[in-house]
């Protein structure tokens, strides 16, 4: 076995990124307070060709050093949209008939192995703040809430780890 080189990962570059079809999943950051954080969605996005992210509220946006840092050059080819607000987003993604996924621990949350995304629809997952979570305003908003199954003492996951996840998960599904 043998460690691939960059050069033979076959990856696009930024302008065959831009017209390749997109996988149906829009990440939405509800008020994400970290660069990092910020910068690892970007990252996260661009690999599993996420077709936009919506950042939103008090979530920093691109150039800044902090965001490059961990996006490695991803907030130039993923596509991002800022709003003032999370709620101003959800609205817009719902007339455009996106469905609308909270990932959050709530009382009728299903959980992630259980959700069965359908084919051929639109996604919006979003991700809250670090310590608050996705408003309870923007739960009220959604057509589901999922929740990552968690067995430690820890009450959550960082989220971009949580992006991770839920963005692979959904992929497999959708992809089947």
């Amino acid at each position: 076995m043998r460690k691939l080189k960059n050069s033979e990962l076959n990856r696009l570059d930024i302008p065959s990124f831009k017209k390749a079809a997109k996988t149906p999943l829009i990440v939405v950051l509800d008020n994400v307070r970290s660069l990092n954080n910020i910068g690892s969605v970007f990252r996260t996005a661009d690999s599993f060709l996420i077709e936009k992210i919506y950042l939103c509220g008090i979530t920093a946006q691109p150039p800044h050093k902090d965001i490059h840092k961990t996006a490695l050059g991803a907030t130039e080819s993923v596509d991002w949209v800022y709003k003032s607000s999370t709620h101003e987003a959800v609205e817009e993604l719902k007339r455009n008939k996106t469905v609308i996924v909270s990932i959050e621990q709530a009382d009728k949350a299903v959980m992630l192995h259980d959700f069965v995304p359908e084919k051929n629809t639109k996604y919006a997952l979003i991700f809250g703040n670090e310590v608050k979570g996705v408003q309870q305003s923007i739960i009220d908003l959604s057509d589901y809430c999922v929740e990552i199954p968690q067995y430690g003492t820890k009450h959550s996951l960082n989220i971009s780890v949580s992006v991770g996840i839920v963005v692979w998960d959904f992929l497999k599904k959708i992809s089947l």
